[in-house]
């Protein structure tokens, strides 16, 4: 029997599969659980123009990511703080700070775990992060430290 899965079923298949299933397996166990549903024409279509539509939805988002991608790129942040010797700031300016300072400014809101950053910056001058915007999508942001 003919089945379309509902859910992601371990040893079986993932979410969306039509999957060749006993008679039993598929009546006594997969469609009663709501695992599953029969591959009847109305159903397989019905999946197809789901499928459709989720792949034009991820096109739209993969557009928009790489929309916002430029216009990170265009943006230089820059935070004035007391620094000591040698150019060696008294703290430090984290990720956090960052997408603090980038929301406030340029209104552009990114969780503070997409930037990729060896640690915090400690020193003045010039550095370059990089921000995973989305899958497979980075965008790469200036942030200069300068002494008050």
């Amino acid at each position: 029997m003919k089945v379309i899965l509902l859910k992601d079923i371990k040893g079986t298949g993932k979410k969306g599969q039509i999957i060749n299933a006993s008679d039993g397996h598929a009546r006594n166990y997969l469609i009663p659980r709501g695992l599953a549903k029969p591959a009847t024409d109305g159903n397989v279509s019905a999946l197809e123009h789901q499928k459709e539509s989720e792949a034009k939805r991820k096109a739209e988002e993969l557009d928009e990511a790489k929309a916002l991608a430029d216009r990170i790129e265009k943006i230089e942040i820059v935070f004035k703080t007391q620094a000591g010797d040698g150019g060696r700031l008294f703290g430090s300016i984290t990720s956090k700070d960052v997408a603090e300072r980038l929301k406030k400014d340029h209104k552009i809101d990114i969780d503070k775990k997409k930037f990729i950053m060896d640690g915090p910056i400690k020193l003045l001058g010039t550095e370059t992060l990089k921000i995973k915007v989305y899958q497979g999508v980075t965008a790469q942001l200036k942030v200069k430290v300068e002494a008050e």
